[in-house]
């Protein structure tokens, strides 16, 4: 199954401008993005800040996906803005198209992805779970996860679109990464406690490194 964007419909900004704080000595650009994605199927917008304070709107009209998205906001830090509408009732549509903008909405908003650490990891337990993310934010996209889900349906979204839904946005992101449930019983518990791991891993690899501010890789370029 290919999980990849080809529409043109997809509009995309990376606003440039510039900021200090008090703690901040070098400048560096907001990393901030806008995602319009409008097909027959869906209507999709996105505005997002990776440097923000978790802050969260998120409205797709399926509410575990927003509870995921929210989550996913809160603990890597990043502000998300999502309004998500389906106009052909179809629900792995909507799924599909969320998680597609939304990786795309970051892998804009990380821009040249110069001095950011590049590399991050986290195990995150969650009552009987424990999930690990480990991610590589070069702009070469590979994602393996295991997802060892035994229901058939997770709080109104079957197994297969909970799936898609982390798949396509995997698949979009534009990173290496892999994420792995270490063990649990409950499904609700897993996805989440994936979620949250893949949350503080790339909290991690995204920050700045102001020692640092560089390419992050030998080969020059990201």
């Amino acid at each position: 199954m290919n999980y990849n964007n080809t529409n043109d419909d997809v509009v995309k900004k990376n606003t440039s401008k510039n900021y200090k704080t008090a703690k901040k000595t070098k400048q560096q650009k907001q990393r901030i993005s806008e995602i319009n994605r409008a097909t027959k199927e869906t209507s999709v917008i996105i505005k997002l800040n990776i440097d923000g304070t978790g802050n969260t709107v998120i409205n797709t009209g399926i509410f575990f996906l927003d509870h995921l998205i929210t989550s996913l906001g809160k603990h890597a830090m990043i502000d998300i803005n999502i309004q998500a509408k389906s106009h052909d009732g179809i629900i792995h549509h909507l799924i599909e198209d969320v998680g597609i903008s939304l990786a795309k909405g970051i892998d804009i908003a990380l821009g040249d992805r110069v001095g950011i650490r590049r590399y991050g990891f986290a195990t995150i337990p969650m009552d009987e779970c424990l999930s690990t993310t480990s991610i590589d934010l070069i702009k070469r996209q590979f994602h393996r996860i295991n997802f060892s889900l035994t229901r058939n349906e997770i709080e109104g979204i079957s197994r297969e679109d909970m799936e898609h839904f982390i798949n396509s946005f995997l698949q979009n992101l534009n990173a290496c990464t892999h994420v792995k449930l270490e063990y649990g019983e409950n499904d609700h518990h897993k996805i989440e406690s994936m979620m949250k791991s893949f949350a503080i891993a790339f909290k991690m690899a995204s920050s700045i490194d102001y020692q640092d501010n560089k390419i992050p890789s030998t080969k020059g370029m990201m």
